[in-house]
């Protein structure tokens, strides 16, 4: 990816930061459960590297499962917000940095995490990298969720996905996305296998509760850089048909908060 590419995808998710960390997901509660054993670490890993670490919220997940995190932001205004939100104490450091070019030395982690940001990521530069600093053994994990969680209320869930389409096909209508690069999820797992960095590649799957209202489900739809685009040269809310999503989600949820489900695509690497 080249430096112009770059900079139009760290443009998308600048000025947001704040919003976008109280929306979004944290990671599945049970990935810890998941690779630590993968990885040999018993109960706690010696370092974890969170490459794409945005605002923080996939990094602080594992405070309680590492002795150091590392999480890897090449974007300021996210990191920023990561730094700000604190948590984790000294365990807990953010460095400017990309997915091919940590900074970091040969060996140094036992886990290195990608959370919903590898479809940004240009994938040969980022997997030889994260095989350079894992230690022989350690574990490479991609993971995105499915986009929108399952909520009680299916007829608000379509809305949504219905905005997104309208967003997507409007950003590319306006000519918003020239020069945007990135790589579709479902060809993760493929791309992983033919690097040659991982003795052992599969994907899993796990699930994951959490909870949510009408202003939260609007707000994820705020929360996704397509959507940021459109608005952000002017488009008005109506136009992607958030206004409808809204009464809707208002409609259906009230003043209350419902449980959420979330379904997650884990892609793994062993090196």
């Amino acid at each position: 990816m080249n430096e112009a590419a770059f900079s139009i995808t760290l443009d998308r998710f600048t000025g947001f930061g704040a919003h976008y960390d109280g929306v979004r997901p944290a990671a599945p509660a049970a990935l810890a459960d998941l690779l630590l054993p993968m990885a040999g670490c018993g109960e706690t890993a010696r370092l974890v590297v969170d490459l794409g670490s945005g605002t923080g919220l996939s990094t602080r997940y594992w405070q309680r499962w590492a002795e150091a995190v590392i999480g890897i932001e090449p974007t300021d205004s996210m990191r920023e917000q990561a730094e700000q939100q604190g948590g984790g104490g000294d365990y807990i450091s953010y460095r400017r940095g990309y997915s091919h070019r940590t900074g970091l030395p040969d060996g140094c982690a036992d886990l290195v995490i990608c959370a919903q940001s590898l479809h940004w990521m240009e994938p040969a530069g980022t997997f030889t990298e994260a095989a350079r600093i894992l230690r022989p053994g350690g574990v490479f994990a991609a993971y995105d969720y499915d986009w929108p969680p399952a909520t009680p209320f299916p007829e608000v869930d379509a809305l949504y996905l219905e905005c997104c389409a309208r967003s997507r096909q409007l950003e590319k209508q306006h000519g918003l996305s020239g020069g945007l690069q990135q790589w579709d999820k479902p060809g993760h797992l493929e791309r992983m296998e033919s690097s040659g960095r991982f003795r052992f590649v599969r994907e899993c799957l796990m699930h994951h509760w959490d909870q949510g209202g009408a202003e939260r489900l609007t707000g994820l739809l705020l929360s996704q850089g397509h959507v940021q685009t459109v608005l952000k040269n002017g488009l008005a809310r109506e136009s992607i048909g958030l206004d409808r999503l809204q009464a809707a989600a208002e409609s259906a949820f009230g003043a209350g908060q419902q449980p959420w489900f979330w379904s997650a695509r884990i892609r793994i690497g062993i090196v």
